[in-house]
């Protein structure tokens, strides 16, 4: 790669230029007026740090566990659909990329490869399945099964989409797969309406809207994986999530896809990790662009991240090594914010490191 970009925000740009605008959009978009997506961005900004001096960082470790499995750094790939739209080899490519730097990848049941194409990759590191539960309870079923035999080690529920949000630009695109990807873990396929986004249909048609806390009880009695539920936004329902069995927490809004003018996630994140109470792991999803935003998640409670639209701009620059370079280059800012805030190991990360001004996010 020549003139490789120096950040992730780079790295979107380029991607416009490799990608078609039904690509590009369907990626980049959110719902409605994207005032939640803007704000997924905008809360880092309002945090400011306060760092230590005269510490010893000659040597910063950035090691940690997550559910007990082994992290090189506090990141995982969160599950992005139809990721060969992006580059041929899609999710092998990112899957490939998280393996080689050790980071966590959670591969979505819209992947356009198969759950054992990604599972051969290796087990080495931390694969998850995210789970969007059918009206098909069999096909839900097969799909928790075939998971759990190939080896992944979790399974991250989203309960964020009992409807899928308006998003403007996958309709004014009338959005679907090309004839020649399909969804790879599924019976049928993302359907063609003209003026209408095709996987807003394929929602309604086929995922169960009428999805309750009553259920989790079925999905753990699948498998023995440990169950995280992605898209949770209040302490109230975090509560819920560790009362009904979850062993992980993500804060998430979906990267701002789903009800727009909702909380960001980073805004919600203290409330829900004074609520847990150390009863389940949490994690941070939305919004991370820079080493600096993984401390400042760290700091109000998250264990880990996860990072999304990035590693599918790196995907679609240059494939497996673009993914690649997008993960060191989160992992070198990480470094230098640790040595520049006086903090030898992820370990040292405190709230204190947070303005008491901002801790909440105001």
């Amino acid at each position: 790669m020549v003139d490789q970009p120096l950040n992730l925000l780079e790295y979107e740009q380029l991607a416009r230029e490799c990608l078609s605008p039904m690509v590009f959009d369907y990626y980049r978009s959110g719902a409605e007026d994207e005032v939640t997506l803007q704000d997924n961005r905008a809360a880092f900004s309002r945090i400011k740090l306060r760092p230590r001096m005269l510490v010893d960082v000659s040597s910063i470790d950035l090691t940690t566990e997550v559910l007990g499995q082994p992290l090189q750094l506090p990141l995982l790939i969160a599950p992005m659909a139809f990721q060969c739209l992006a580059h041929p080899d899609g999710e092998i490519a990112t899957a490939r990329a998280a393996a080689s730097a050790g980071v966590g990848l959670v591969l979505s049941t819209l992947a356009t490869k198969s759950l054992e194409e990604v599972a051969a990759v290796g087990s080495n590191y931390s694969q998850w399945f995210q789970l969007y539960i059918h009206k098909d309870r069999g096909l839900t079923r097969a799909l928790v099964e075939r998971a759990h035999k190939v080896g992944f080690q979790a399974l991250c529920l989203t309960v964020d989409t009992p409807v899928l949000g308006r998003r403007e630009a996958d309709m004014r695109h009338g959005f679907t797969l090309p004839p020649n990807l399909h969804l790879a873990n599924l019976r049928t396929n993302i359907p063609y309406e003209q003026g209408q986004s095709g996987l807003f249909t394929y929602f309604a048609q086929q995922l169960d809207s009428a999805l309750t806390w009553q259920d989790l009880e079925w999905l753990q009695s699948l498998s023995p994986l440990p169950l995280v539920l992605k898209g949770i936004l209040r302490g109230d329902d975090a509560v819920r999530a560790v009362e009904s069995g979850a062993k992980g927490i993500i804060v998430s809004n979906h990267g701002g896809r789903q009800l727009d003018g909702a909380i960001s996630s980073l805004e919600a994140l203290a409330e829900i990790v004074a609520a847990v109470a150390g009863q389940a792991e949490v994690l941070l999803d939305g919004g991370i662009r820079r080493g600096t935003d993984i401390i400042k998640a760290i700091a109000l409670g998250a264990k880990a991240v996860l990072v999304g639209r990035p590693i599918l701009w790196g995907l679609a620059v240059a494939g497996q090594p673009g993914v690649a370079h997008v993960i060191s280059l989160l992992q070198a800012e990480l470094n230098v914010a640790m040595a520049l805030s006086g903090l030898a190991k992820l370990q040292d990360i405190h709230p204190s490191l947070v303005h008491p001004c901002c801790s909440t996010v105001k």
